[in-house]
This record gives structure tokens, sequence and C-alpha cells, in this order.
């Protein structure tokens, strides 16, 4: 099985790999963990979703594709009234859970949102996990299908939802990681996370998923 190990903090500027930056993805930043493998980078950063200079970012929508509060309402408003005009004309029978749906980013900086759907938290025993697993590698797959080098991901399902985080980050980082070691691809996963808990504790999580892997200082 292939390694990932640390390389270190990254400063707040652009974010490179071997000598060369990564297309869109230049925003400022608090310095985070990050881990490689091949040509792909998945990093952890305290941030706000919506300033991501990123190819794609990916929304934690509803079934209805509706809009809402947290990090739907922030996507929606950051991106204009043309965002929800579109999901509405090319998905009228909204998204199911466990899965994703493109559309264009609008008045975003990413070129496109992926809508993911997670799970609502029942205890765990509803095939949370299942659901959660497929929201987060849908949105992966779209990201190969639309030829996108960076995408970025909140913590999925994790606000009004009810996912616990760490049971949340597990299944998010696990997720990716198996993916980028499938397919090496997109260049870069970017995890955008609202407050310094959130990222502890996937900075956690990583640590233990990735040999190697120092943790958030």
């Amino acid at each position: 099985m292939p390694r990932f190990r640390t390389v270190g903090t990254i400063p707040p500027s652009i974010a490179v790999t071997d000598g060369r930056p990564f297309p869109r993805c230049q925003v400022a930043f608090k310095p985070a963990m990050f881990v490689t493998h091949h040509n792909c980078r998945l990093e952890l950063l305290q941030g706000d979703l919506t300033l991501q200079a990123v190819d794609a970012i990916a929304n934690a929508a509803n079934p209805q594709l509706a809009g809402g509060g947290g990090v739907d309402g922030a996507i929606h408003r950051a991106a204009g009234p043309g965002l929800i005009a579109e999901t509405g004309r090319l998905y009228p029978d909204g998204c199911p859970t466990g899965s994703a749906v493109a559309t264009s980013g609008c008045r975003l900086p990413a070129r496109l949102v992926f809508h993911a759907v997670g799970p609502i938290w029942h205890g765990g025993n509803r095939g949370e996990p299942g659901l959660l697993a497929g929201a987060y590698r849908r949105c992966l797959e779209l990201a190969v299908e639309h030829d996108c080098q960076s995408v970025a991901f909140p913590a999925i399902s994790t606000g009004v939802y009810g996912y616990p985080k760490r049971e949340a980050a597990q299944v998010a980082l696990q997720t990716t990681l198996d993916f980028l070691r499938e397919f090496h691809r997109p260049a870069l996963v970017r995890f955008v996370l609202f407050d310094a808990g959130s990222l502890q504790i996937f900075g956690d999580v990583l640590s233990r998923l990735s040999p190697s892997t120092s943790p958030l200082r």
C-alpha cells in the first residue's frame, strides 16, 4: 500500500507541488496539515469555503437542493440567485442522500459546485457511514469527470444533520485517501473546516489514517 507522509505546514500563500502552483487555488489561509501521495495532496485548513479559488467546492446540500442554513446557505448567498435557479432547472427532482450533482459556481471563485447530500445522523444504525462515504466519493468522481485538478470540501452532515464530527472525519478522510490511492486524482483535495475544534478533530483522525503524519500544532 502506498505510504502517505507529512510534508509540513502550508504557508499563508499559494500551495505548490513539485515546485509548481496548483491551478485555481490562490487563496490566503492559515497553516495546516497536509499529506501527499504521488502527485496528489490532501490539505486541512480552517477558513471560508466560499472563498476557495479551486476548480470545485462541495456544498453540504439537502435532498431538495433548495438552499438552507450553514454551509449551504453561505454558498448560495455567495454564489447569487443563479445557483438555485440552475439547480432547479437541471435537477427538478433534487438529489438522493449519499450522492451529489454538479452545477456551475456562478459568482463563486470556484468554477463548479458539487451539491452533496449527506445523511441525517440517527445513531449510526441506518446506513449513515455508507451514505456519507457515497456523497464524498460521488464528489470526487465528479471532479474527475469534469477534469478538476482541485476540489474543496466542508465537513458534510456535521451541522444541523448532527453527524458526530470525529466519526464524520473518519469517513471523509478514509474515503478520500482510498480514492486518491485508486485514481491518483484530483491533484488537490482540501478540507476547509469552520472552526479550530473541527480542524483539530480532522487533524487527529488524519494522523491516525496516514502513516508518519504528525498532529496539528
